[in-house]
C-alpha cells in the first residue's frame, strides 16, 4: 500500500505487530482500530487546532491590520513546534496518542498566525479557505465510499509520484531563495503561478484518498486501538496541508482583483 502523505508508509501499520485480517476476527473491537474511531479522534484533533488557532487569531489579528508579520512569530513558533511533533510521532508511533494533541495545539498556533495575516490583506479569505478545505474533505470522503473514486496501484503511484515532485520543487524554491536564484513563476499571482498553486491543491486532496483507504485497510486487518490516534495525526497533516495550499491559491487570485 502506498500514500502520499509522509507520515503514513508500508510499515506503519506493520510496526504495530497485529496487520493480519485472520487475527482481526479474534480480537475484540475495544482492542482494535475502527475507522469511526479514528474520524472520532480526528474530529478531537480539528476542536484542539481550531481552539488554538482562535487563540493566536485573537491575540494577533488586531496587530496584523497595521503589521501583517505581527502574527510571525506565533506561527513560526506553532511551525517549529508542530514539526518536531511530528517528526517524533514518525519515528516513535506509539507515541501519538500522547503527542498528536500537542501536534494539532501547535498546528493551530502556526494556522491561526498565518490566517490572521492573510485575513488582514484579503477580507474574507479565511473563511473561504475553511470552507474550501472541508468542501474537499467531505467531497472526496463520500466520492471514496460511494466507489466513485478508488485508491488502485496506479493512482497511488501517480499521487506519491506528484507529491514527492511537489516536495522537491518546495525544497528547491527554499535553497534558491537562500542563495540568490528562486524559482521563478511559481509563487507569482500570474498564470504560471495560478496554475501551479490549483495543481498542488488538487495533489493535496487526492491525499486524502490514499489517507481513506489506508486507514480503512489497517481497521479491516486488525491494527491496534492506539493507532486511531496516528491516523487521525495523518489525516491532520494532509489537512493542514491542504488548507494553506488553498489559502495561497485563493491569496493569488484575490491580488489580481
Amino acid at each position: 500500500m502506498r500514500t502520499g502523505n509522509p507520515t503514513l508508509n508500508d510499515k506503519t501499520f506493520e510496526n504495530f505487530g497485529v496487520f493480519r485480517r485472520d487475527l482481526a476476527a479474534e480480537q475484540s473491537p475495544a482492542t482494535t482500530m475502527t475507522v469511526r474511531g479514528t474520524a472520532q479522534k480526528t474530529m478531537i484533533l480539528l476542536v484542539i487546532a481550531f481552539a488554538s488557532a482562535s487563540f493566536t487569531w485573537s491575540k494577533t489579528f488586531a496587530a496584523v491590520e497595521a503589521d501583517p508579520g505581527a502574527a510571525m512569530p506565533w506561527a513560526l513558533g506553532g511551525a517549529v513546534v508542530g514539526l518536531l511533533t511530528a517528526l517524533a510521532i514518525c519515528l516513535r508511533h506509539s507515541w501519538a496518542p500522547t503527542l498528536a494533541p500537542v501536534y494539532a495545539a501547535a498546528e493551530g498556533l502556526f494556522l491561526g498566525g498565518v490566517s490572521a495575516s492573510f485575513e488582514a490583506q484579503y477580507p474574507g479569505i479565511v473563511i473561504q479557505a475553511v470552507g474550501g478545505t472541508f468542501g474537499t474533505l467531505a467531497g472526496l470522503l463520500f466520492a471514496y465510499q460511494s466507489g466513485l473514486v478508488k485508491a488502485t496501484e496506479n493512482f497511488k503511484l501517480g499521487v506519491v509520484a506528484a507529491s514527492c515532485g511537489i516536495g522537491l520543487v518546495y525544497l528547491m524554491s527554499i535553497l534558491g531563495s537562500w542563495f540568490g536564484f528562486p524559482i521563478p513563476f511559481i509563487h507569482s499571482a500570474g498564470p504560471i503561478g495560478i496554475l501551479f498553486s490549483l495543481a498542488v491543491v488538487v495533489i493535496a486532496a487526492l491525499n486524502l484518498v490514499l489517507d481513506f483507504d489506508y486507514i480503512e485497510q489497517a481497521s479491516d486487518r486488525g491494527a491496534p486501538k492506539e493507532l486511531e490516534w496516528y491516523g487521525a495525526f495523518a489525516l491532520m497533516v494532509t489537512l493542514v496541508w491542504l488548507y494553506i495550499e488553498i489559502l495561497r491559491l485563493l491569496s493569488k487570485l484575490r491580488s489580481r482583483d
